[in-house]
């Protein structure tokens, strides 16, 4: 097996040293007060700052170091954030948190590791693609300074890497001005009347690009409030009654 070495001083490693209510987060710190707009289209501005009344600032990427969320955004593929949880506590507990590590570490040991987030097999192979990706790419220096949509195609050429996968990375690891979308963003946005529900990943991408305030944070904390809402009220079958959001929905 070949040798992998970590980047000499890659930033990607570095602990964060920002605590939210689930402990370490990467990401862009919020102001101490909330924005007086969100978006410049008013129904998303007053939808963000109803979430956030009765949210709070999610200080989202929940991770130790930038390079764990590279590992959190495609573990969480096809589950929840629990099993992830557990899936990065093994990673912890069995030191195979850098890139070099993942891609020294035995098979049966990272796929054991990776278990509780299912579909070990297939995550363990594309988390060995991801992380030779990355030290041959120049590490995470390489993810905050290279044109953003040259390193968004770099990155979604990468085995495994999808557009949320590839726009999670980004905005939360690499801090650069991207939206992520997700199940729940197509829920919330098309039970809105704002987008369609099967319209294209671009689409609603750039339908966000074009309206959120162009603040880093707000394009982290929208994320965030988006999962927030989705996982407790906007599900298959919508739970408005209990959702701090009381705009209309059609």
């Amino acid at each position: 097996m070949h040798s992998w070495s970590d980047l000499p001083s890659d930033p990607g490693l570095e602990s964060s040293v920002r605590l939210g209510e689930r402990g370490p987060y990467v990401g862009t710190p919020p102001p101490r007060r909330a924005p007086r707009r969100w978006a410049e289209h008013d129904g998303l501005d007053a939808l963000l700052s109803e979430l956030h009344a009765g949210f709070g600032f999610q200080r989202w990427w929940p991770a130790h170091t930038p390079f764990e969320v590279l590992i959190g955004a495609v573990l969480t593929q096809n589950t929840a954030w629990t099993n992830v949880e557990l899936a990065l506590a093994n990673l912890r507990a069995a030191r195979v948190l850098t890139p070099a590590q993942i891609l020294n570490v035995r098979d049966d040991r990272l796929r054991a590791a990776l278990r509780p987030s299912g579909y070990f097999n297939v995550k363990a192979r594309k988390l060995r693609e991801l992380s030779a990706w990355y030290l041959e790419y120049g590490g995470l220096a390489a993810l905050r300074t290279r044109p953003l949509e040259q390193v968004r195609a770099d990155l979604l050429g990468v085995w495994g890497v999808g557009p949320e996968t590839a726009d999670s990375i980004l905005c939360y690891a690499a801090g650069r001005p991207t939206a992520v979308v997700d199940a729940y963003t197509r829920r919330i946005l098309s039970r809105h009347g704002w987008i369609e529900a099967d319209a294209p990943y671009e689409v609603v991408r750039a339908w966000l690009s074009e309206r959120l305030r162009a603040q880093q944070w707000i394009l982290e904390e929208f994320h965030a409030l988006f999962v927030r809402a989705g996982y407790h009220n906007c599900k298959k079958a919508a739970r408005c009654d209990a959702c701090p959001a009381t705009a209309p929905v059609p």
